[in-house]
């Protein structure tokens, strides 16, 4: 026993040199360092004299005081509140291991912000720093590659735009203003994915911190198992500060775009006309048609009690070609009509989803949403018909209820094999949602969250969920399964995976695999 409580006493003497930076060691190794408890409230003070220090010229570390705080913390939905005591912008990409070092050291929560388009509501449940990427804009051109490096803060508009500019072309999603890293992480639908796959699909490298701020490669032969997680579950696993993308040649200098409205009574043609047009291609849709998009809303021009279909469609190619696989919808008839032909950067104003239009815009958004392989006819004159009563009933939502459609190409995302990465929808190239904006406290909310429950209900019928985890809203009837797949072996594998490469589950307040 003396022998023990000497050997003992002699590791404590040992531990205690180590701590006071003797001639034995000069600094604990973090291993040994304690993690302090979590830091309830984060004082701006205090973490710009620990951090403020390691981090690149340019770097700003402020709280709500600061005028940039309010732009910075603002999301599309804005029943998305995050509770962001500091906010860290990062001027450089080698900052952000440094941020979540330090956040992993004390015990801090920390959250990644690009554009805020996230819509969960997990979100809600954070308290702690932010990460912003808003100044890493960097886009390096590799044309031997034909390759593309993009920055954790780049957003589609600037990107399409400039590598339009270079002869270049690659995925991003179909809305301008959204954030590339966060959409690509969930998969990401877009224009191009008829052709090249979603934005997932055409990612070689991604540049990852992981939760203990060590910074990894990750790509095919390079960590290969998280390389398959991040395309579809990545937001689980770490802070993507930059990734390298496939570009192609652009193969035609104009885009054609076909806009119609069509009156209620028009309803079953048209959504026989779109299911034709979705296997029009050996049970897919053309790869050229990359893009239909509509919704169903009232329109004062028209009536101001019922709703009319309003559609567009974008082509990527020449006028001859779109419009004989768009005459089915000719022969409809149409209460108006626009078609223009434009370079491939202008066809999102076209079909508002560019930065400019209302899709951009944030609000107080009700929604809920369901991914489709084909639209049940039924169902959709069902739902037209549960407009009409909603906005009899509720007349407040009139303006701003409608039920939106998105239908892509869908090709080369069917070819990939479903098992080659975490996103397990490959098969639904089709996404509805019902928007309504109801404030918080309003009359307006209660009845606009049921009208969002029982439209979800009439798209699914008897069939099961499946939720694109980006337009996810959180919501306690959107099963981890609807989100990331109902075979067991998917969800086996990212908890793998999380223990793994996030033991301590620092990721968890977008759509959580593992909740704390």
């Amino acid at each position: 026993m003396v022998r023990l409580l000497s050997f003992t006493a002699g590791c404590l003497v040992l531990l205690h040199a180590l701590v006071a930076g003797s001639p034995l060691h000069t600094e604990l190794p973090r291993y040994f360092q304690a993690n302090p408890l979590t830091r309830r409230n984060l004082m701006v003070n205090t973490v710009e004299n620990e951090l403020g220090p390691h981090l690149s010229k340019g770097s700003l570390i402020f709280g709500s005081s600061n005028a940039a705080y309010a732009n910075l913390t603002s999301y599309w939905i804005t029943y998305i509140q995050p509770d962001f005591e500091v906010i860290v912008e990062v001027a450089a990409e080698s900052d952000i291991s440094k941020v979540v070092r330090y956040c992993s050291d004390n015990s801090i929560d920390f959250l990644v912000r690009n554009r805020g388009h996230g819509i969960t509501s997990s979100l809600n449940s954070f308290k702690g720093l932010q990460i912003s990427m808003d100044k890493l804009q960097g886009l390096q051109i590799d044309a031997a590659s034909q390759t593309v490096l993009l920055q954790g803060g780049v957003y589609a508009g600037p990107v399409i735009a400039d590598l339009w500019d270079n002869g270049w072309v690659t995925s991003t999603g179909a809305a301008y203003c959204v954030g590339l890293v966060g959409l690509s992480l969930g998969g990401g639908h877009g224009r191009l994915e008829g052709l090249h796959g979603l934005v997932a699909d055409g990612i070689v490298h991604f540049n990852l911190v992981l939760a203990n701020g060590n910074e990894i490669g990750v790509n095919a032969t390079s960590n290969a198992d998280l390389f398959w997680a991040l395309k579809g579950a990545g937001h689980n696993f770490g802070v993507v500060t930059s990734y390298r993308a496939k570009i192609y040649p652009k193969s035609t200098q104009t885009w054609h775009y076909h806009s119609y409205v069509w009156t209620g009574d028009k309803l079953e043609a048209v959504f026989e006309a779109l299911n034709d047009l979705h296997t029009k291609d050996n049970g897919t849709t053309p790869v050229l048609m990359s893009f239909e998009t509509g919704i169903i809303a009232i329109d004062l021009s028209i009536s101001d009690t019922e709703p009319v279909l309003s559609w567009s469609f974008a082509y990527n190619g020449p006028a001859a070609d779109a419009e004989a696989l768009l005459e089915p919808f000719n022969a409809i008839g149409a209460a108006s009509e626009n078609v223009q032909d434009v370079p491939y950067p202008d066809i999102a104003l076209l079909q508002g989803t560019g930065e400019q239009n209302g899709t951009c815009s944030d609000g107080p958004y009700i929604h809920s949403t369901d991914l489709l392989i084909k639209y049940n006819v039924t169902a959709q004159r069902q739902l037209y018909n549960q407009f009409v009563q909603k906005i009899t009933q509720y007349p407040d939502l009139k303006f701003s209820a409608r039920y939106a459609h998105e239908g892509y190409s869908n090709k080369a995302v069917q070819a990939i094999p479903s098992d080659s990465t975490a996103y397990p929808h490959r098969e639904s190239n089709i996404i509805v949602y019902f928007l309504a904006a109801a404030a918080p406290g309003s009359s307006d909310q209660a009845p606009a969250k049921t009208w969002a429950q029982e439209a979800r209900a009439l798209w699914i019928g008897n069939d099961k969920p499946q939720t694109y985890v980006n337009y996810a809203s959180g919501n306690s009837y959107e099963s981890l399964q609807s989100v990331y797949g109902y075979e067991p072996w998917r969800l086996n594998r990212l908890r793998g995976l999380k223990a793994k490469y996030d033991p301590h589950n620092r990721f968890r307040y977008y759509e959580p695999i593992i909740s704390n």
